[in-house]
């Protein structure tokens, strides 16, 4: 079993700047490639960003590429997702996830989901 808990969500301004983490607790979190997944009000659930175990790989979506970056720090059992010139379509609440399947896009190929933490952008 593997416990995720996000952080770091908030206020931001269109222009600025957040940085979310989630830490891991239980299972081998270095083992498993992450992702980090959002939904905003009355939509589904869409693929934000992706990282393998090793943090050697990386996978964006094309609305959040060169904006946004995924790393992670399996030291410390983190994955942070740094989220600069944010725009008020970024509104939403993130999700971390591991990654068990192989499909790095789809929430189909992710177990063990975060609680979520809301992120606000106003323009």
């Amino acid at each position: 079993q593997v416990q995720l808990v996000e952080s770091g969500g908030g206020l931001a301004q269109a222009g600025g700047s957040l940085r979310l983490s989630c830490a891991a607790s239980g299972r081998a979190f270095s083992a498993n490639p992450m992702g980090w997944f959002r939904q905003a009000p009355g939509k589904e659930r869409e693929f934000v960003a992706a990282i393998s175990w090793s943090g050697g790989s990386t996978y964006y979506a094309d609305s959040v590429k060169g904006r946004f970056t995924i790393s992670r720090d399996n030291a410390k059992n983190m994955v942070h997702l740094q989220m600069n010139s944010l725009k008020p379509e970024d509104t939403a609440v993130y999700y971390c996830a591991v990654r068990t399947g192989s499909t790095y896009y789809s929430d189909l190929s992710y177990d063990y989901w975060g609680q979520g933490t809301q992120v606000t952008v106003s323009s």
